[in-house]
């Protein structure tokens, strides 16, 4: 057999690109992974702090973000939390499910990719890693130039992921890759990332660093219910991050500070209490927000001197924070990119480009993002596998 020739090039060894070599290796196919990284899926290791999120029990399509809302209905269909789970008990490593449907890793994210690098290894997937990935040129085959030589396949996997964390090697060479063969992009943004402020307008808030909360942040017809955690440049946490993939510029966010209680309610039945209205708020949110609430937006005297009108006004802001961000803190600090190569170019059952016969996109690099909570790692599963079927 020629060493330069395979059935199946995949450039990228992430989540996706692992899944699909193993997937079509177990097909019979020949399938050559590429990589530009000296360290195998460098983004599977530091997820989860360590531990890896895999997936989550709750997957559908309302869990993800994308300009063509339907097209991962049918590979998420294919390919389940349930089959990844199923790969993880044949390899007896142990998984824990954690809040709202999220599934870890007992042993950590490296016990992940030693299963799937074994998986690729069982089916004879070839390896080449570091490698560097230079002119790509389709004939009757596409042809790859690269740092080991020029490498020739029927089928071309793009699985190179998106912009988030360049200091773990994010690149946009997938994005390069559907401009030279006229696959058309939609817009791309920083997701799943805090958010930041005005230094002069957070200055009164600055000090609250470190300092978290249950809260309901909104952003439209979007709400989650999730921690909400105050930093020196603004404001980050679950819930935060979730929002920013929806969040627009220039446009406000709608925070509920006590998702729990009626603060309206509670200040009426306690009008005649002599407590100060910072100390009162304390038993509510954490005390370095209480002051800073009672003083910044209210008069911090004692309950029973306070208006009833300026106690309505602090309920109804406890309930209806409004803020607007200045932006993000881009690609270095967001889990995900979103936006990507525009799926309407693609089949949503092979994940193959419709005027390029034999160029698969998988993964991050398309427009498909998924919220916090192991969806992208699902996704990558998913769009891994339906490719792997298909080459």
């Amino acid at each position: 057999m020629n060493e330069k020739r395979t059935d199946v090039l995949i450039i990228g060894a992430g989540a996706a690109g692992m899944m699909c070599a193993l997937t079509a290796a177990q097909r019979g196919r020949s399938v050559l992974l590429l990589d530009h990284a000296h360290k195998l899926a460098e983004k599977i290791r530091i997820s989860g702090g360590g531990r890896c999120n895999f997936t989550n029990l709750n997957a559908g399509p309302d869990n993800y973000i994308s300009n063509n809302p339907h097209f991962c209905r049918s590979a998420l269909a294919r390919f389940t939390p349930q089959h990844f789970v199923a790969m993880l008990d044949r390899h007896g490593i142990g998984w824990h499910e954690k809040t709202l449907g999220q599934l870890f890793c007992d042993e950590g994210s490296e016990a992940i990719i030693a299963m799937l690098k074994s998986e690729c290894d069982a089916a004879c997937v070839r390896w080449c890693m570091p490698c560097e990935v230079g002119e790509i040129r389709r004939g009757k085959a596409f042809t790859v130039n690269t740092s080991h030589g020029l490498f020739e396949s029927e089928s071309l996997v793009i699985a190179t992921g998106g912009l988030s964390i360049p200091k773990i090697g994010a690149t946009p060479f997938g994005y390069k890759v559907a401009e030279q063969f006229g696959v058309p992009m939609t817009k791309l943004k920083p997701g799943l990332v805090p958010l930041s402020f005005h230094p002069e307008e957070w200055a009164a808030y600055a000090d609250l660093s470190g300092a978290s909360l249950d809260a309901v942040v909104s952003f439209g017809k979007h709400s989650f219910r999730e921690n909400l955690l105050f930093t020196h440049r603004g404001l980050s946490g679950p819930a935060i991050l979730q929002i920013s993939s929806y969040w627009e510029p220039g446009k406000p966010l709608d925070i509920d500070l006590l998702p729990e209680h009626d603060m309206q309610e509670i200040f009426m039945q306690q009008r005649g209490s002599k407590m100060l209205l910072g100390n009162f708020l304390a038993q509510y949110l954490p005390k370095r927000l209480a002051d800073i609430v009672a003083k910044q937006w209210a008069l911090n005297l004692p309950l029973n001197q306070c208006a009833e009108k300026e106690l309505r006004a602090l309920a109804e802001k406890l309930k209806h924070w409004q803020v607007t961000p200045t932006g993000t803190l881009g690609y270095s600090k967001a889990e995900v990119t979103c936006g990507g190569v525009d799926t309407r170019a693609l089949s949503s059952k092979t994940m193959e480009c419709n005027d390029v016969p034999g160029l698969f996109f998988i993964g991050e690099v398309m427009d498909v993002t998924g919220q916090l909570g192991g969806f992208n790692f699902q996704w990558a599963w998913a769009s891994g596998h339906a490719a792997g079927q298909a080459v």
